[in-house]
């Protein structure tokens, strides 16, 4: 299903500041939350305009989107990622249950929540180089990345295989130990790690011996990721759960992509830039010349006659393409004049008689 523009979603203009959109988006919530309107409309409604937020109060998610629009948006945020540091919290203060409710319909990826949690896996960050060709026409590549996993012997355990630990006396499995001192002031009390567990909650008294009771292991894992045609020099991929393995799930991979130069091209954006030379009698009389586009095919450029020093023409669509789009840019070319350094009698007198036609 195609998506809706989300500035017309929240009914603001393009060029519309954080505090409209704050507003527009509070507006609408209040009409289509879930406990003042339980229909199913109304449930879709409320999901799609706090993407629309979501997307248009983050600076640099809107540029993504303002610049490729969906496209852009998918390709570089997961839905979790979307919603990571959207401020939702004083526009449902004293609203009971919002964060119930968006833990329910996104997985609770706001930031928001206050509950305690478990701890995941490092997010990892690879970065690689390709050609503009490459980026042209976009591929598929094996990466090697190091990282920590669960170790395949104990589960992640740390236990020697047959055995389980044991839950710490001192904390009671919680990892945390809480100690009361009295003072002038009253009752001080102080929370820190168990010393005893050194907040793990369990104790290993037979540790695994391949991963000596960490529960982690470091391997080198290959990995196929797909750079799509269009990318652009800073590009970030997210590969979901290809992080490091911690006790609350796994991280994720970014991997950077970083596009080399071109000694031919270019680029700003989808568009791209060359340079074309032609002699003094061809910027004159006019004439066709031959350019080599990015995508290697020849095309035909007419070069009109007059054509002044600088001058840039325009060959449409020949540029880059847009990323999860059918859309490409424009290649321009400018014109260098070449002025010929020597000039013989026949071919001074000629330009004289020239200069008096002009």
């Amino acid at each position: 299903m195609t998506k809706k523009d989300y500035y017309d979603v929240l009914g603001v203009n393009k060029d519309a500041d954080k505090r409209e959109i704050k507003k527009a988006y509070r507006k609408l919530a209040l009409k289509y939350h879930p406990d003042k309107n339980p229909s199913k409309e109304a449930e879709e409604k409320f999901k799609e305009i706090s993407e629309a937020y979501a997307v248009l109060s983050d600076s640099e998610k809107r540029q993504m989107y303002d610049q490729y629009g969906h496209a852009g948006i998918d390709q570089q945020y997961s839905s979790e990622d979307i919603f990571r540091n959207a401020d939702f919290g004083d526009i449902f203060s004293g609203m009971g249950g919002f964060q119930d409710i968006f833990n329910q319909f996104f997985g609770g990826g706001s930031g928001f929540s206050r509950g305690r949690r478990v701890r995941r896996g490092a997010d990892l960050r690879y970065d690689t180089e390709i050609t503009l060709k490459e980026a042209y026409n976009g591929l598929d590549k094996q990466i090697r990345i190091p990282r920590t996993e669960s170790c395949d012997v104990c589960g992640g355990s740390g236990a020697k295989p047959g055995t389980k630990p044991k839950t710490c006396k001192q904390c009671g499995g919680r990892g945390q130990v809480r100690q009361s001192r009295r003072t002038a002031f009253g009752m001080f009390t102080q929370v820190g790690v168990c010393p005893q567990c050194q907040g793990k909650g369990v104790i290993i008294e037979d540790k695994c011996k391949k991963c000596r009771g960490t529960g982690q292991i470091q391997v080198n894992r290959d990995i196929s990721i797909h750079i799509p045609a269009g990318v652009d020099d800073g590009s970030q991929l997210r590969l979901a759960g290809e992080g490091e393995s911690g006790p609350g799930g796994t991280g994720d991979l970014y991997v950077v992509i970083h596009v080399r130069p071109h000694d031919q091209f270019k680029r700003r954006g989808a568009d791209l830039y060359t340079v074309q030379t032609v002699s003094f009698p061809e910027a004159a009389l006019g004439t066709k010349k031959d350019i080599e586009t990015i995508g290697g095919e020849s095309v035909s450029l007419k070069i009109p006659d007059s054509t002044q020093q600088g001058t840039i023409l325009r060959l449409k669509n020949k540029g880059m393409p847009l990323v999860n789009s059918s859309r490409y840019g424009d290649l321009y070319v400018e014109v260098h004049v070449k002025t010929p350094k020597k000039l013989n009698r026949k071919a001074k007198n000629l330009f004289k008689e020239l200069e008096k036609e002009l």
